[in-house]
């Protein structure tokens, strides 16, 4: 560093101290002050500690929070730590350390990195999710669920990673692999603690309009709660007393259905065949254990399947159609069976091809051809339906299912692709399970007096492997009495996901020392619901979803008094490394914040970090850019060191460049255009280098609507130039409108289209003084001589085009 650059070591260190023992990011409830409410989501603390894409969206926040408190917000900017989960337990694994020991030590690395950074977070707020004291209310809420309803236990098909080992939810499994190492995911029944997330479905898809969300992250939500509209039909199942039960969304082309598909797995299959059929669908059966959902219902894989020796009767045309047993039927979505249509569902089609069952089309389109080898999945015409003959088939759909209801063989259903969430966990490392196993009386929760029910202290926490909690074998701790009938009974050895703590932790936030529930009613209803949240679009359809289910059940039981979690979402965008390639360890591209905090300081990386791009975009990191963001630093630095400053009244110019720079940035932090605001700040910059003295207040502005960026330089110089107290205790610049209009403007002149001159007018001028301002300008004289001008367009501020002939 050369000895006249700014000097950040010494500032940021002399700030960051300051402002944490002056407490000035210290807020507490204050009903006369308006409030805001901004969050990071919380990071998961990894040994490999911090990369520089981390901070990004911890930069974003610090800037909005600072900028916002300027603005006479009480500001509530919390941190803490989402402990629990699979990666610390497989690192402790590794190092052969107590998994609680590596959380301290990695937390501890986090919150040092993190620190340097000069961010505004509240840290007499900080939470840790594997703290007793916290998850003491996290089992408090799974105690709730279970008393209305929505937690239970069930011996379910699960996804299976043989790496973690241990059971994952459907939102964990990416292509057939899990979300954490990659591996492929097998299928194993295991006994299970569900939540009936599927309970919200439709609320969790209404609530969806009423938050300011990126689209593609409601699309997206949307899509996998998957609502579908259609019938519940039902097959009578010939010789048996028994009706298969079918969900489709497309009973108009009931006629067309020549066989049924059921799950391998469906019941009826174990109750009503026998003899060589069974042996035959058992063997099928066992067959397809090992495969994922994602790979039985992979749309291009060659289809499988068996017949069962059941028959059933469609209830529309009395025909007799066999029931086939097939691995892309899953008894975990809908009924577990279907009709088969194959003419008009090109996964039926291939099937009957394949087994060389009846195709029979029963709509036609309206104006084209079908090809021979599609099914044909659209709207159209009724043909060969009895009387629907001739209707369109959207009409046909509410005839047919009138019918079926009024014999009793169908009803208008509205179904979800959304399961219920997948809660268990057969690791050591996430919160006990707060229920206890009865012969007598079942499953009975854990006594709130009894909370929280802490881990046992082991020295052996690695996973089974065979479906079974390292916690089966810690026979102290298990064991146990029934709270309910005081006889002898076992606990749950299972533990909760690593998503349990992070589905309410924002609420913790509020009042993190309170020991009678979640937090105080006051701090609640002051401070909820979160204003502004910040994190990736990776965990849309994982936590955002799970925390929004468990938001909406605490409204129920009236611990929360807002129907969603965050009021506003936005997403950053990953920063890549110079390579071009996601940061990672293995590829040795990672770039340690350390290193370059070391060598720019916290305000330079803060700044490059946002003005790499648009905020929600994909970034490369680039040292050269950096290097630029130094040079502006050291130019705010030497302006103010060097400048001569006098308190006299800047010129109009002057006015005028300070009065659009303060709506500019105020405008661009709104909107979270962080890179935009970064640019006016540069364009006021080099407008104040080039006068001949700096005008106090001119230079108060810079560094007002400098400080959220680069809080340790502007503090430092707020104080060189007389302020006592801090910048973030000032107030925001407002803008005079006035001032924000150009008295010229720049108009482009176009010859047919093309941008042949340029000319600078009063930015009021009337359109005909415009136009003969235009052909005067002698290079349109050469275009327009001994031409006709046939139109004029003028688009106002910007261009005019001249249309000749």
């Amino acid at each position: 560093m050369h000895k006249e650059d700014f000097p950040f070591k010494e500032i940021d260190e002399k700030w960051q101290r300051r402002w944490e023992e002056e407490g000035l990011f210290h807020v507490d409830v204050d009903p006369l002050k308006k409030k805001f409410y901004i969050l990071d989501m919380f990071p998961y603390p990894s040994a490999a500690g911090l990369h520089v894409g981390h901070p990004e969206g911890y930069t974003a926040s610090d800037i909005v929070a600072r900028y916002k408190m300027m603005k006479g917000f009480q500001v509530l900017h919390p941190m803490g730590w989402d402990a629990f989960g699979l990666p610390t337990e497989n690192y402790a694994i590794q190092k052969k350390i107590h998994p609680a020991i590596a959380t301290r030590e990695n937390i501890q690395n986090f919150k040092r990195q993190i620190s340097r950074f000069g961010f505004s977070y509240d840290w007499s707020r900080e939470i840790t999710t594997s703290d007793p004291s916290y998850y003491k209310w996290t089992q408090w809420i799974f105690i709730k669920l279970f008393e209305h309803g929505l937690a239970y236990e069930k011996e379910a098909p699960i996804n299976w990673c043989p790496s973690c080992k241990t059971g994952l939810a459907n939102e964990e499994v990416v292509n057939g692999k899990c979300d954490r190492c990659g591996a492929l995911i097998e299928r194993k029944y295991l006994r299970q603690w569900m939540l009936r997330i599927t309970a919200y479905a439709q609320r969790l898809l209404d609530d969806l309009e009423g938050v300011d969300w990126p689209q593609d992250v409601k699309t997206m939500q949307t899509n996998w709660i998957g609502k579908s509209t259609g019938a519940t039909v039902f097959f009578p199942i010939i010789g048996t007393p028994e009706k298969l039960e079918i969900f489709t969304t497309r009973p108009d082309t009931i006629f067309g259905a020549t066989y049924m598909v059921v799950s391998p797995e469906h019941p009826l299959l174990d109750q009503w065949i026998s003899g060589d059929n069974k042996k035959k669908v058992m063997e099928y059966r066992e067959a397809i254990q090992s495969k994922s959902d994602m790979e039985r219902t992979e749309l291009n894989k060659d289809k499988t399947g068996i017949h069962t020796g059941l028959f059933c009767k469609n209830p529309m045309t009395g025909d007799t159609i066999p029931v086939y047993a097939a691995d892309y039927v899953l008894m975990s979505y809908g009924t577990g069976a279907i009709m088969a249509v194959p003419a008009h569902d090109q996964r039926d089609f291939d099937f009957a091809h394949k087994y060389h069952l009846p195709i029979i089309p029963v709509i036609e389109p309206y104006d084209k051809e079908i090809p021979s080898d599609q099914a044909f999945d659209l709207p159209g015409k009724m043909i060969h339906s009895g009387s629907y003959n001739g209707m369109h088939s959207e009409e046909a759909k509410d005839a047919i299912i009138k019918v079926l209801e009024d014999e009793g063989m169908g009803e208008a259903t509205t179904q979800y692709r959304l399961r219920d969430w997948i809660f268990s966990r057969q690791r050591f490392w996430g919160e006990p399970i707060p229920i206890v196993h009865c012969e007598k009386c079942g499953c009975v929760p854990v006594p709130e007096e009894q909370l929280p029910l802490t881990l046992p202290t082991v020295t052996s926490y690695e996973p089974s492997g065979t479906g079974e909690s390292p916690l089966v074998d810690i026979k102290d701790w298990v064991q146990t009495t029934c709270p309910k009938c005081g006889g002898p009974a076992t606990r749950e050895t299972n533990t909760m996901p690593q998503w349990a703590g992070s589905s309410w932790y924002y609420i913790r936030y509020v009042d993190p020392c309170y020991q009678n529930g979640l937090a105080s009613e006051e701090a609640i209803r002051y401070w909820l619901p979160v204003d502004t949240y910040i994190g990736g679009k990776e965990h849309t359809n994982l936590h955002l979803l799970y925390v929004r289910f468990w938001h909406k059940f605490l409204q129920d039981i009236g611990i929360v008094h807002c129907p969603e979690p965050f009021a506003k979402l936005r997403n950053q965008g990953m920063v890549l490394a110079e390579d071009g390639r996601k940061m990672s360890k293995s590829l040795g591209n990672v770039i340690n914040p350390d290193e370059v905090l070391d060598l720019y300081g916290a305000d330079v990386i803060r700044m490059y970090e946002m003005f790499m791009g648009p905020f929600e975009q994909e970034s490369l990191w680039n040292t050269q850019g950096v290097e630029g963001i130094k040079r502006f630093i050291n130019k705010v630095w030497f302006l103010c060191k060097d400048g001569i400053i006098r308190n006299e009244n800047p010129s109009d110019d002057t006015l005028r460049q300070m009065h659009k720079t303060i709506k500019k940035v105020t405008e661009d932090i709104d909107l979270f255009s962080f890179n935009t605001a970064i640019s006016a700040l540069m364009i006021y910059v080099n407008h104040l280098q080039k006068l001949s003295f700096l005008p106090t207040i001119s230079l108060g502005i810079l560094l007002q609507l400098l400080a959220p960026f680069a809080p340790h330089i502007c503090e430092e110089l707020w104080h060189e130039t007389g302020h006592k107290d801090s910048i973030f205790r000032s107030s925001w610049p407002t803008y005079q409108d006035q001032y924000c209009e150009d008295l010229e403007i720049e108009i482009a002149i176009q010859i047919n289209g093309k941008v042949r001159d340029k000319i600078v007018v009063p930015s009021d001028i009337e359109e005909d003084t415009l136009k003969e301002n235009v052909l005067q300008r002698e290079k349109i004289q050469n275009f327009t001589r001994d031409k006709t001008i046939q139109k004029w367009i003028v688009v106002p501020s910007r261009l005019v085009n001249i249309i000749i002939k």
